[in-house]
């Protein structure tokens, strides 16, 4: 995670790799609408990425997440509780109990995690009106991590292959790293009822909790 953390500059974020809308063509069945959110034109080739298999449950929340935004014009409320510092936390209790210890290597990689959160939140995890969202929640002082939840944590994950691959860690590492993170999903989806939001708002509603006025 520090090596993605040094190489994060050299990641073209905001291009191709930004979330975007499901154009208007794209077939509705239920796995192409899966496909559509979790995979994106002009990536890196799949057979070069990590593995990181979302389960099912995770693969909707997703279709429902784009479908909710996208095409009903809702927002997730801010702030999220449980926050993803504190989905990050519950992780690592989880852990600490279950193996009566935590390795350096799971929290660095959990460090790393936060990191890449708060820094790819903003110019790769957001739709386009959830912007103004975000210029209203989060302040000079405030990390996303602190605001947004397990909704926006899952969609890191469909970005981290990608980040992973520029970052050119060794593949035994690689191979590490992978594990622990195909495990945190498997928390994810144990702890789907408690961590993510069964609806969304409308706009003006988020709006008015966030104070911001519209013209």
């Amino acid at each position: 995670m520090k090596k993605l953390d040094a190489d994060n500059k050299n990641i073209k974020l905001g291009r191709a790799t930004q979330i975007k809308p499901r154009s208007s063509n794209v077939p509705r069945g239920k796995k192409r609408k899966a496909d559509s959110v979790i995979k994106e034109k002009g990536a890196v080739p799949s057979e070069k990425l990590v593995n990181l298999q979302i389960p099912p449950t995770l693969k909707k929340q997703l279709v429902d997440d784009c479908e909710f935004i996208t095409h009903l014009g809702k927002l997730v409320k801010l702030p999220r509780n449980p926050n993803v510092d504190e989905i990050l936390k519950n992780y690592l209790d989880y852990r600490s109990k279950k193996d009566g210890m935590v390795a350096d290597s799971l929290k660095e990689i959990l460090k790393g995690i936060q990191c890449y959160f708060d820094k790819a939140l903003p110019v790769m995890l957001l739709y386009k009106s959830e912007r103004q969202q975000y210029e209203d929640a989060v302040g000079d002082d405030t990390s996303p991590s602190s605001v947004y939840g397990a909704e926006h944590l899952l969609r890191l994950f469909v970005k981290l292959p990608e980040l992973l691959f520029y970052a050119n860690i060794e593949e035994e590492t690689l191979l590490e790293l992978q594990q622990k993170l195909v495990d945190f999903l498997k928390f994810l989806q144990k702890n789907q009822g408690l961590f993510f939001l069964s609806t969304y708002h409308v706009a003006e509603d988020v709006e008015t909790s966030t104070n911001n006025q519209d013209n």
